[in-house]
Order: structure tokens, then sequence, then C-alpha cells
């Protein structure tokens, strides 16, 4: 075997125990997982290893390990955001109703110009040199106003309420957000990587041709599936993973982040065919427990708490302060515009105000783009951690007594005379 090698087997192996008892222990608290899964990244990196035992953290992510854990990680991340695009109900964005619609906007557009607000006020000290006013400005708007709909499902899930009528109201809204939000960032990252209004126009006119493309290609994408499934469930596992791929590295040389090309893909994926189902969920087992924490790792090697700037803590808390305000107020006001009482637009604010996974690879994204610094990149890692962390608790609260947001009780067990008269 290559010594270049011998590094990644350590590194992948420490890194998955790490995220996975992160997790683990997160959950006694009431917290998903993703909360101790993000931490355990964040401390592994020079938070808190590199800090206190760099010999440690050296020996378990030495520095040839790391391209190699960096690309299993963005394989990960791909197959993530073509999971949340395969789980987005586009039929609910069709048949929304005034109050979702109301909600949706509610939780996007307050947060956008309260973030622009302050992106207009952080942009000389914290922009990075040669960043341009308008485009380190809406990606902060954008960032404040991301919503993690894969997270907010496992919340209510855990709590029995994703088929009440708090929950279906509450992903519908999610899920008008976050398309919302990702076309803006989409808009946003071409803006930031092209050199002028022309690239830029002309990267976003690609993407909705590639757009139109996957859609106009949908009845011959779900012939091909639904007969590869007939074949064979690996057959159908390989063509999703590869159109996946395919999707990713069209949008990278579109000039757009490879998870537009992965989320789109999953999208626009026929649904309703079992084999696609199951190679989810296969994809699923895989990519969340063993890949995705590679992730994690990268963004936590970039987050360093114990550098920041004496100062910097003050934008932090601004971060922070503005993000609750826009998204919960934008969400529970609209809510309550629309006639709901308050405790159920507190709840409706209070679920839409979660951000999780999905503001890291927001984030992540414009790192890499050039839109924000490391010590920016932290803040708003902090304010994501500490967003979604409230989110249970606070729920919990809330709802406390309410049977609207309480979960449905499981049926009755049928008498041994009325199992007779059912299966006889």
């Amino acid at each position: 075997m290559s010594d270049s090698m011998l590094p990644v087997l350590i590194a992948v192996p420490a890194v998955v125990l790490a995220c996975q008892a992160g997790g683990r222990a997160v959950r006694l608290i009431g917290q998903p997982p993703v909360i101790g899964e993000i931490l355990a990244g964040i401390l592994l990196g020079p938070s808190l290893l590199a800090w206190l035992a760099p010999d440690i953290q050296h020996h378990l992510l030495p520095a040839a390990a790391l391209p190699v854990t960096s690309a299993l990680g963005t394989l990960g991340l791909l197959s993530f955001l073509f999971l949340i695009g395969l789980e987005l109900d586009l039929h609910s964005l069709r048949s929304a109703r005034r109050a979702v619609i109301a909600v949706s906007l509610g939780s996007l557009i307050v947060p956008l110009a309260l973030g622009a607000a302050l992106a207009t006020a952080m942009y000389p000290q914290l922009a990075p040199p040669g960043t341009g006013r308008l485009a380190f400005t809406l990606f902060i708007a954008v960032a404040l106003a991301i919503t993690a709909f894969p997270v907010l499902a496992r919340i209510l899930a855990d709590r029995g309420l994703e088929t009440t009528r708090l929950g279906t109201f509450v992903m519908a809204c999610a899920a008008v957000d976050d398309a919302l939000a990702w076309c803006l960032l989409t808009a946003v990252i071409a803006l930031s990587t092209s050199g002028t209004a022309l690239s830029a126009v002309t990267t976003l006119a690609l993407t909705l041709a590639l757009t139109a493309v996957l859609t106009l290609a949908r009845p011959a994408l779900r012939t091909l599936l639904d007969r590869a499934g007939r074949t064979s469930d690996d057959l159908v596992l390989v063509l999703l993973f590869a159109g996946l791929c395919l999707a990713a590295y069209t949008t990278d040389r579109i000039g757009i982040h490879p998870a537009f090309g992965a989320f789109l893909f999953g999208a626009l994926t026929p649904r309703g065919l079992p084999a696609v189902e199951r190679s989810a969920a296969r994809i699923r087992a895989v990519v969340l427990p063993l890949l995705l924490p590679l992730y994690f790792v990268d963004t936590g090697l970039h987050t360093d708490l114990s550098h920041l700037p004496a100062g910097g803590w003050l934008w932090g808390g601004a971060i922070l302060a503005v993000a609750v305000l826009g998204k919960w107020g934008g969400a529970a006001g609209a809510a309550r515009l629309t006639g709901s009482d308050w405790r159920w637009s507190a709840t409706v604010g209070t679920l839409m105000n979660c951000r999780g996974l999905t503001e890291l690879v927001v984030l992540g994204i414009g790192r890499e783009a050039g839109v924000i610094t490391d010590d920016l990149f932290t803040f708003l890692v902090v304010m994501a951690v500490l967003t979604t962390a409230a989110t249970a608790p606070t729920l919990k609260r809330i709802a406390r007594g309410d049977p609207r947001m309480a979960a449905p009780a499981p049926p009755a067990a049928p008498s041994p005379s009325q199992h007779r008269e059912v299966t006889g």
C-alpha cells in the first residue's frame, strides 16, 4: 500500500467516530445529532485540539491526508445536496396557500433586508480585500435568510409532528423559503465569481438553460430509471450517483458551485419510483454517517475561535441578533398577519429560525468563492450552531400544553374480538 494512504486510514476513522460520539452525546440532551457532529468537527480543528494538543491533532489529521478527506467530504456534500433536492416537495410549491406564501416571503424578505443593512456596516472591516460591496452585501443577506430544511424535518420527526398540521405547514414554508434562497444564492455566487456584469448574466443564463434541459429530460429519466429498477437496484444507484456528479461538474464548468448541480439534479429527479426511493435510502445510509462528517472537519479546520480579534465578538453578537430577529420576526409576524394566534406564530418563527447543516453548506460556498473571510466565516458558523441548538428547547417551551403542537396519540390496540373481526 502507498505510504500516502496511511494518514488517510487514521484520519477517516478518527473523524467518523468523533462525529458519531458527538451526535449521540447531544441526543441525550434533546438536540438533533447534526449539532454534535458539527461541534465535533469544530473541536478537531484549531479551536480546541490544535490549540491544546497540536501533536495529537497533527497525527490524527496530517496535512497529507487533508486533500483526500476533503475530496471524500465533497462527495458527501454533493450527495447530501442531492438528497435535499430529492426530498423537496415541488408539489407543495405549486399548491402553496396564502399563509404558506406569506410566511415563506416574510421569513425571507425581512432577514434579507436586515442582513443587507448589517453587511453594509460590516463591509469596511470584515469584507475580504477585493470583494465587491454588492456581492458581499447580498451574500450576508442570503446567509441570514436560510432555513435548514433537513434538520427541521428531523426535529419535527423526533417530536412526532411531521404529519400534523403544524409540521406540514412549516415544511411547506421551509421548502418555498429554501427554493427561493438557493436561487438568490446562485445569483450572488455568479456575481461574485464573474469578472463583469455580462459574465454574471451569462452564468445565470447557462444555469437556467441547464435547469430547462433537466426539466425537459425528466420523462426520459423516469423511463430510464423505471426500466433500470426492473433489472437491478444497483443500476439505479449507479445512474443516480453518476447523474448528480455530472450535474455538479456541469455547474462547476458554468461558474456556479458544484453543490447547485447536485441539488438541482435531486430536485428534478422523478419521484414515486420504488427503486429510486430504495437507492436514495442507500445513499443516505452511507453519506450521512461516513462521508458528511469529513465535510464537518473541513469546516472545523476553517473555524478558529481562539484567534478572533478582541472586539470581533461584538460583530458576532450583532450577527446572531440580526439573524434571530430577522428570521423569527419575519416568519412569526407573517403568520400573525394571516390570522394565526401568537403561540402558533411564535412556534412557526422558532422552527423557521433553524439553520443547521444547510447554513454550513452556504457558508462553505461563500468561503470558497472568497466572499467572506475566515473570521466572518467563524462568526456565521457560531450563529448557525446556536440558532439550531435553540430550536428544540424553545419549541418545547412554547408548545407546552397546546394540543395543536402535540404528537398524535398512537391508535389503540384492538380488543381480541375486534381483532377477530378485522382478520377473519
